[in-house]
């Protein structure tokens, strides 16, 4: 059994900055999340994307944007329980709750606060044989580091945003890049598509149109070639050793729905002056919770933040007065 103060669900920017506002407060996390790394969709989806909307920042990278807020949790020392989610809630008799994790983890906290963005979310994967034996050597559902890809021959896909930014961006990185996709439409930026088209044109990617991914090639987890069909079936292998098939994530509120919340088209209900869920204790911020006018952009989820962990406070100390410090004021503790 783990005690702590919060228990944070969801390691996205809005959980990470969660993490500074709690540690402001004297309160230690510990971070649930089911994907392998810290960021959500920032790191899964558009780690080299550029957000034009985070105050102080004219554009910065979905990859930038959270390393400066890791940076900026550090001091407080979270501890991350990565690829795993929250299966159990249970609310104890002297008011804490405890959770339960999908790989048994359990931990009791003064409070949780739920940050899951759209909830719990995977990658959806490409019906091909044996592919759980290529992930994570071969096959990867989103980019840590463009440069892991260096002199490979990389075959990308899809037609959305993620699959066509990766294909411009691998491009002069890679040996060579294959974009497969079933037609010739994409669902992505016009300027991005066109950067593509640019680089078919010129010989520096290979676009497979009207094709679909039918099968890996090689000794797990090592790929050696993949095939690929025509509407009509028609086979054609393709040299590669990476594969990154963005077909987009699969996500749902998971165990959370079955816990009791108030809950309004799979986003859970808050009062907007404490961010309390229907559960004494409970906290919902950022794009997973509900109220009348609700914005869902990641800063206002940072406000959320504070708001829930200054409740926190508040809660737990209902007969103490507090003088209210900025941070330029009470400075933060160096990090270890």
């Amino acid at each position: 059994m783990i005690h702590t103060d919060i228990v944070v669900i969801g390691a996205g920017p809005v959980g990470l900055f969660t993490i500074f506002q709690a540690g402001m407060l004297g309160y230690k996390c510990h971070v649930v999340d089911s994907l392998d790394d810290i960021g959500g969709q920032c790191t899964a989806l558009y780690p080299e994307k550029p957000i034009y909307d985070i105050p102080a920042h004219p554009a910065i990278s979905g990859g930038d944007l959270i390393a400066q807020l890791e940076k900026q949790a550090t001091p407080f020392a979270p501890v991350f329980h990565l690829g795993q989610t929250v299966t159990d809630l249970q609310q104890n008799n002297d008011e804490s709750l405890t959770i339960t994790t999908s790989k048994q983890a359990q931990i009791t906290a003064k409070a949780v606060i739920i940050a899951a963005g759209a909830g719990a979310f995977g990658p959806n994967r490409p019906p091909l044989d044996g592919i759980e034996d290529f992930e994570g050597t071969s096959v990867f559902y989103y980019v840590k580091n463009p440069k892991d890809f260096a002199g490979k021959h990389v075959m990308i896909a899809g037609g959305g945003d993620s699959a066509i930014d990766w294909v411009n961006h691998l491009a002069p990185i890679a040996s060579h890049v294959t974009l497969v996709h079933r037609r010739d439409k994409f669902r992505a930026a016009l300027h991005s598509v066109d950067a593509m088209r640019a680089l078919n044109e010129s010989g520096d990617i290979t676009l497979k149109t009207g094709y679909q991914l039918h099968g890996l090639n090689g000794s797990a987890p090592t790929l050696d070639s993949i095939d690929i069909a025509t509407m009509t079936g028609e086979i054609e292998t393709i040299k590669a050793d990476c594969l990154l098939p963005f077909y987009g994530l699969s996500n749902d509120l998971g165990a959370l729905e079955d816990w009791g919340f108030e809950i309004n088209n799979k986003h859970i209900t808050v009062d907007p002056i404490t961010q309390m869920t229907s559960i004494n204790g409970v906290y919902a911020i950022g794009d997973i919770c509900d109220y009348s006018d609700k914005l869902k952009l990641i800063l206002t989820g940072f406000a959320e933040a504070a708001t829930a962990c200054h409740h926190v406070l508040k809660r737990l100390n209902p007969d103490q007065d507090f003088h209210f410090e900025y941070s330029t004021t009470k400075g933060i503790p160096s990090a270890s």
